[in-house]
């Protein structure tokens, strides 16, 4: 397998799963804005930090759960049903509801870093999303659970986490005031996004079966 294949399945796995506004992102954009880039910058290597490690628990995780199919399935069917209520919630219930803002007040970029890793190891998503997202990549060939391949994936999901956070560092002065990053329209990113891994997830559904 391609060490750097598997590199660039993380990357775009991270930043698909970095790209709606939440806490970590919309944090490290407000910082940028107060305090400069380079804040910005240091508390996104501090959320990444803890990414690499949440990444290969996900991995170590999947690795298991592939010796234990029967477990899988269920698994899928269950992921299968959350995808899709979550695709109908953000494309045809959830309400259009203004962005909660954040105020940084800690100052020297030692304590940006350890900021950003605290935010991040509170936000445990990573660890099924990524777990979920590993199994399906094994389950088409695209990945495989050798300790090298390991690696090169979370090193792709920490690099694709830093991207995404550095893209809203980079560009949310110049689209904070744009209309596609209206929370309506966020909401259809949302939406669409988990309803394309709800079709993946059917279709490894119906081949299993």
């Amino acid at each position: 397998m391609n060490i750097t294949f598997i590199f660039f399945i993380g990357l775009f796995i991270a930043l698909i799963g970095v790209i709606p506004p939440g806490l970590l992102n919309m944090t490290a954009a407000k910082i940028s804005l107060k305090e400069g880039h380079s804040r910005g910058i240091v508390f996104s290597i501090g959320v990444c930090a803890i990414v690499v490690v949440q990444t290969y628990i996900a991995a170590i995780f999947a690795r298991y759960l592939t010796n234990h199919p029967e477990v899988v399935d269920v698994l899928q069917r269950v992921a299968f049903v959350i995808f899709v209520l979550i695709t109908v919630y953000f494309l045809f219930i959830a309400k259009s509801t203004p962005t909660q803002q954040i105020t940084p007040k800690i100052r020297s970029k030692h304590s940006r870093f350890f900021q950003g890793m605290v935010m991040s190891a509170i936000n445990m998503f990573p660890i099924p999303y990524q777990a979920y997202m590993t199994i399906t990549m094994a389950s088409v060939g695209w990945l495989n659970f050798e300790q090298i391949s390991i690696i090169s994936y979370v090193a792709g999901a920490a690099s694709g986490t830093f991207v995404m956070l550095y893209m809203y560092i980079f560009f949310f002065d110049k689209i904070k005031s744009k209309s596609f990053t209206s929370q309506k329209n966020m909401n259809y990113i949302i939406g669409g996004i988990t309803g394309i891994i709800s079709v993946v997830t059917l279709v490894n559904i119906i081949k299993e079966l």
